[in-house]
């Protein structure tokens, strides 16, 4: 079944009215030939059963002038005295065998010479003399096949002046086919001459006629493929084709219209979503500082005392705390604001190399390893941009290995695959559990007790925004590797 599919979907519709116009056109080209040939025969048939009914009709004829005139008496047993001396005469006249035989089937005389009498059937088959005997007028024809040769053989009543049956007449009557057979050769052979040129002339028009149907179908199905949301979708305009294309074009161009309101109303209502949920966060975020400030603030009232002689470490624990909340505050400020704005592309052309060992030179953890594969790889991206996805990810990684881990690795390498430069960044601390892998991308999401979980978030952006892509793959107990995707320039 999957097969038959597969065939259905590569034998394009170009393809199907192309092999449907060239079956038609074989089709009746044998049709029409199969049809003249028929003629050819049913021609030849007619031919010769007029000739035979016609020598029949003068044989006929010259047999009753025979009997008019004879001197012998009219009767069975006299038939070889009447026609001795004329049947040859007669064979000759009308250049044909005729045989003379009794009531009974059985041969009286023949045109044929003596050497070759025994070649003469001498006898009629029962079934032939029932048959001349039903018939309305006392007549048969039978049919005898010898290899190539066809012979038509006339069986009739001689009948005296009162049409009472004397004998029987017997005319064989040799079709000769090779004029037609000739003519048959000759028209089959001129004809596949000019099916020929027919064919060629068939093919190419298909081809063509095919290609004109499906030109304007395939034009509409390259626009329709390349149609995205979001992007600026041209109409299809001016195209030659039938009507009913042309509704297909017009549903095109409306569903285009339909399409670009759509999306700027989906724009619309994701913008909205979007910052109602980063109200949301950005206020659940900063209450949690508040909370502690005015419990400090509210501790310290109730404490104060001007003549404590500890009055001054106080205070300074007291700002200390406040400093604190401010700096946790500022923090979110900024991670938010980060993640708000995109970065904007500078198309700055930058050895990835040289850019990963200059990121990877503020971590002072020696078990941090650097592996490029090759010595120099340029893309187009914001070289701070690009330290900052670099760092973020070691930073994880490091964060990700437990501090009572053994044997800490991190390995960062770079290398080539096909039009691409790949950056793997790997651990070998806890994973990512499979319940959240799906929504490690995601923002808010975090499985440390500190951060807001927007760094990934914000990465993700910065690489899709420079026609990048992040992934990774994770074992639970064993590590992750996070894989960025750049392309060479």
């Amino acid at each position: 079944m999957k097969d038959k599919f597969i065939l259905k979907k590569k034998f394009s519709l170009q393809n199907r009215i192309f092999f449907s116009l060239i079956f038609l056109s074989v089709i009746s080209s044998i049709l029409i030939s199969a049809v003249s040939v028929y003629q050819f025969k049913e021609e030849a048939r007619n031919y010769h059963q007029f000739r035979l009914e016609r020598k029949e009709s003068s044989i006929t004829e010259n047999i009753n002038y025979i009997l008019t005139t004879t001197p012998y008496q009219l009767t069975e047993d006299n038939l070889s005295l009447i026609f001795k001396d004329r049947i040859h005469e007669l064979a000759s006249i009308h250049d044909t065998e005729i045989n003379i035989m009794d009531l009974n089937g059985k041969l009286l005389l023949s045109s044929r010479g003596t050497f070759s009498i025994d070649s003469i059937q001498t006898a009629i088959s029962p079934s032939t003399l029932q048959a001349i005997k039903a018939s309305p007028n006392n007549r048969n024809i039978d049919i005898e096949e010898d290899g190539n040769m066809r012979t038509r053989i006339v069986y009739k009543y001689l009948n005296n002046l009162q049409f009472k049956p004397l004998g029987i007449l017997k005319i064989p009557y040799p079709e000769e086919t090779e004029f037609y057979d000739s003519e048959v050769k000759n028209f089959i052979y001129k004809f596949g001459q000019v099916y020929l040129i027919m064919l060629i002339m068939s093919i190419a028009i298909s081809y063509f006629l095919s290609n004109y149907i499906t030109q304007s179908l395939n034009q509409l199905s390259i626009k329709i493929t390349s149609t995205k949301l979001g992007q600026k979708n041209e109409k299809i305009e001016n195209i030659p084709t039938s009507k009913e294309i042309s509704n297909l074009v017009e549903a095109y161009n409306d569903m285009v219209d339909k399409l670009e309101e759509s999306y700027i109303k989906l724009a619309q209502t994701e913008r909205e979503q979007a910052w109602r949920e980063m109200a949301k966060q950005v206020a659940h975020e900063i209450k949690n500082p508040l909370t502690p400030m005015r419990l400090t603030v509210q501790s310290f009232d109730r404490r104060f005392d001007p003549n404590d002689p500890d009055i001054k470490a106080k205070v300074k624990e007291y700002s200390e705390v406040l400093i604190g909340q401010i700096d946790t505050m500022t923090s979110i400020a900024t991670a938010f604001s980060s993640f708000a704005s995109m970065p904007a592309q500078q198309n700055e052309r930058i050895n990835v190399i040289k850019a990963v060992r200059l990121s990877l030179e503020i971590f002072t953890e020696d078990y941090i390893h650097f592996q490029p594969y090759e010595e120099d790889l340029f893309t187009l991206i914001d070289k701070t941009q690009l330290i900052r996805i670099i760092t973020n990810l070691v930073k994880n990684a490091i964060q990700a290995i437990p501090s009572d881990q053994d044997n800490p690795k991190v390995f960062i390498k770079v290398y080539k695959h096909n039009t691409n430069i790949i950056i793997a960044i790997s651990d070998n601390g806890t994973g990512i559990k499979l319940a959240d892998a799906a929504k490690v991308f995601e923002p808010k999401f975090t499985t440390k007790s500190s951060g807001m979980g927007l760094g990934l978030s914000i990465i993700k952006n910065i690489i899709e925004n420079y026609n990048g892509t992040i992934n990774f793959e994770t074992e639970e107990g064993r590590g992750t590797t996070f894989f960025v995707t750049l392309p060479i320039s």
